[in-house]
């Protein structure tokens, strides 16, 4: 459902959902039409099929609306709801589906009768006509009615040049079936390819009008499939909030819809639960998991007093918080906005077939008009005349052409996924030839995501297992992430841990209890003074050396004295040196930018061989260092893999997401990583830019072999198999050099050759 204009829109910046674009230059049009208006500003993106207008005061939107119409176009205010209005069936997708199928079903029988002379019975060439007339006519529809409103603005497309070849072959069709011999019992199409002179009364090409109509259909609803996921980012982000909270009204707790809280609520958030929106801590004490906004690797601590974000993770104790902003003020709504002004403002690339055809069809027109002229003025009768010229017109119109992109994704993408790749359309593979720079984000794509423990370092005498034991069994009572990481780390390398006695959690400082009859203290250096117990000259050092490499040092002791340390860090992926190396040799620039802290951040890029690094920043700040880049006339790809990366990642000319991170980075990518190796964004560049070329070559190739024909076409010497045997060896020859993709191998020697990729992220993509 749609809002209704009304005057409140009017002196605003607003979004409009437009409908009835099929390529680029159709965007372009209804952009200089708003323009055109007094006070109007307007951008249309092809890709979101949304257009943003900024108008005057005194301007109502009916009149934006009306302007949008007038050119031939639909527009109209979005859902009130858009979480409902982005599940809803898209109407176009689910009719241009419908066409593809009846289509498929109606034109095989129509090219098998063509094309093997012994199925042609008496009269297939009835048969034939009527399979073909609905696909001609219902099928075609939509590029029909592209070619009508091309032509009121004087452009031409590829839908123009579809329009006018199935057409121009059904015509000539119809004329040899009504009123030359076509119709004639027992008329046969022969497998002859004598080049002599003909009326064209006895020649059908209804094969070729049904054949072309189906490919390009079945290129066409891909592309808008592909195209409908471009809000599933915003969708993701709408459903990583809290829906509900335990709000305190009256003194009493009671559990509401989170769209029922108000700036000002009291409410609850316990160990493991999401805080339902932004606020200030009011009462207790606790370590905030802020990786999902802000892509730092180490909990947050936060007591009474601080800020917190809304979606962000509660992982130690309880925590009363005030609600500060709520709705679209929280910081997660914020960047769902960024994300969506990143994808608005994404210049698509308009569709290679689409630029070829704006030339080659005014060419190909002037050429049938001056074969009619020249027919007419040498003294040849009218239908000579008038044959020769739409002979033009029917080999003009090659069926490669509706083959050359779709096949090339077919291959290219499915070869993709085996290598775990996963590739969302024919628009990002453009970006992928000029991309120059790769900023890569730290958290979990340079990096594992979580903490690990990376070294243990022991007092003299004190045996390494041993201390990971009395550790281990005591962080494994606790729910914060770095005792997770350290316990986890003592179960592997120990077995079983003994469960430790009188368990004492010190918020913000450390854990203590009894393990095998030892008082154990595990945790910060000031818990340990607090017992009087400090570290010896080697173990300081350890410690400041560490802590200055940006990694976090827990302190152990036992019977009061301190035993060692446990050195815990993001750890860097053992494949991550080796993909910085690959983007160097494909001439790409790799630079680390984070909202980690400064120091992390340097010993992470000098560790993989990076040598800018942009540290310490926001969500919105990473977007705008994309931008930045652009500004200072570079192409840009992005791998992140966080919710915080996401309008990076949909500014970014090109923008990979690693398959093991969130839904919302996914979604906003252009290119999904589906294992989380750092390695296959290399892999994906190569094969993006292998899939590009094999496009381009398949586009000039689906116009060369029947280009190659127009002269024939125009001194009247085309017959059945030439035309057939122009569409037949273009399509092989597409179909041919789609299939030498499937032989793309990896440079990794470690890459599988298959991955098994999730049905969750093949949906997201």
């Amino acid at each position: 459902m749609t809002a209704s204009p009304s005057p409140a829109a009017s002196g605003a910046t607003l979004e409009l959902e437009v409908g009835g674009m099929t390529c680029a230059s159709c965007a372009m049009r209804i952009e200089k039409k708003l323009n055109r208006l007094d006070g109007v500003t307007a951008t249309v993106n092809y890709a979101t099929e949304k257009a943003r207008v900024s108008m005057p005061e005194g301007m109502d939107v009916s009149t934006v609306i009306a302007e949008v119409e007038k050119t031939g176009y639909t527009a109209a205010l979005p859902a009130e709801d858009p979480e409902t209005d982005t599940k809803d069936a898209d109407p176009e997708l689910l009719g241009l589906r419908n066409r593809l199928i009846g289509s498929v079903a109606l034109s095989i029988p129509v090219i098998a009768l063509a094309m093997i002379p012994a199925l042609q019975f008496t009269y297939w060439q009835w048969l034939s006509l009527t399979l073909a007339a609905p696909v001609v006519v219902w099928g075609a529809w939509p590029f029909h009615k592209a070619a009508f409103i091309n032509a009121r603005h004087g452009a031409a497309t590829m839908d123009t040049l579809v329009s006018i070849g199935t057409l121009a072959a059904f015509a000539w069709s119809l004329y040899a079936l009504f009123f030359g011999t076509a119709g004639m019992p027992g008329m046969t199409h022969g497998f002859s390819f004598t080049v002599a002179a003909s009326d064209g009364a006895g020649n059908i090409y209804l094969e070729v009008a049904a054949g072309v109509t189906t490919f390009v259909l079945a290129g066409r609803y891909f592309e808008k499939r592909s195209k409908r996921q471009a809000g599933a980012a915003l969708r993701a982000l709408l459903e990583l909030g809290a829906k509900d909270v335990a709000v305190i009204r009256d003194g009493l707790e009671a559990r509401i819809p989170i769209e029922t809280l108000r700036t000002g609520d009291e409410f609850v958030v316990r160990p493991g639960e999401k805080i339902a929106t932004d606020g200030i801590v009011v009462d207790g004490s606790s370590a905030i998991d802020m990786s999902l906004l802000t892509g730092e690797s180490v909990p947050v601590e936060v007591t009474a007093g601080d800020a917190v974000a809304g979606a962000t993770v509660n992982s130690g104790g309880r925590l009363l918080v005030r609600a500060t902003r709520v709705g679209s003020d929280t910081q997660l709504a914020q960047m769902a906005k960024l994300v969506e002004d990143a994808q608005s403002g994404k210049a698509e690339v308009q569709r290679l077939a689409d630029r070829i055809s704006g030339v080659f069809v005014p060419i190909v027109l002037g050429i049938a008009a001056l074969t009619l002229v020249a027919w007419l003025v040498t003294g040849h009768p009218a239908a000579a005349a008038f044959t020769a010229a739409v002979a033009v017109l029917i080999i003009a119109c090659p069926c490669a052409l509706g083959l050359a992109t779709p096949t090339a994704l077919l291959v290219g993408t499915g070869r993709g996924a085996q290598l775990g790749i996963l590739i969302k359309g024919p628009e990002v593979l453009e970006s992928t030839r000029t991309v120059d720079t790769i900023v890569l984000d730290k958290t979990g794509t340079v990096t594992a995501g979580k903490m690990t423990l990376v070294q243990v370092i022991t007092a003299p005498d004190v045996d390494e297992s041993v201390l990971l034991r009395m550790a281990g069994a005591v962080e494994a009572a606790s729910e914060h992430p770095i005792a997770r990481a350290i316990a986890a780390a003592a179960a592997d390398r120990s077995g079983t841990l003994p469960n430790p006695e009188s368990f004492v959690n010190i918020e913000g400082r450390g854990v203590q209890g009894i393990v095998d009859g030892h008082l154990t203290l595990v945790g910060r250096q000031s818990l340990l003074k607090d017992w009087s117990i400090v570290l010896n000259d080697s173990l300081a050092t350890a410690k400041n050396t560490a802590e200055a490499a940006g990694q976090t040092v827990v302190c152990v002791a036992w019977d009061g004295k301190a035993r060692g340390l446990l050195v815990v860090a993001d750890a860097i992926k053992p494949t991550s040196r080796e993909a910085v190396d690959a983007f160097k040799q494909l001439g790409l620039t790799p630079i680390l930018l984070t909202g980690d802290n400064a120091t992390v951040a340097r010993e992470v890029a000098h560790a993989v061989g990076i040598d800018t690094v942009i540290a310490e920043v926001l969500p919105q700040d990473k977007a705008d260092t994309v931008r930045r880049l652009q500004a200072e006339g570079k192409t840009v790809a992005m791998v992140g893999d966080g919710v915080n990366d996401a309008a990076a990642l949909a500014t970014a000319d090109l923008g990979l997401a690693m398959g093991t991170g969130t839904d919302v980075a996914i979604e906003a990518a252009d290119i999904t990583l589906v294992r989380g190796d750092l390695r296959a964004a290399a892999d994906a560049v190569r094969l993006a830019r292998s899939t590009l070329g094999t496009i381009k070559t398949n586009l000039f190739w689906a116009f060369a072999y029947n280009v190659a024909a127009i002269p024939l076409a125009a001194f009247g010497l085309l017959n059945p198999m030439i035309a057939g045997a122009a569409m037949a060896f273009s399509s092989v020859f597409v179909v041919s050099n789609s299939l030498r993709l499937r032989g793309f191998r990896s440079k990794n020697s470690t890459t599988p050759t298959d991955t098994g990729i999730p049905a969750s992220v093949l949906e997201t993509a």
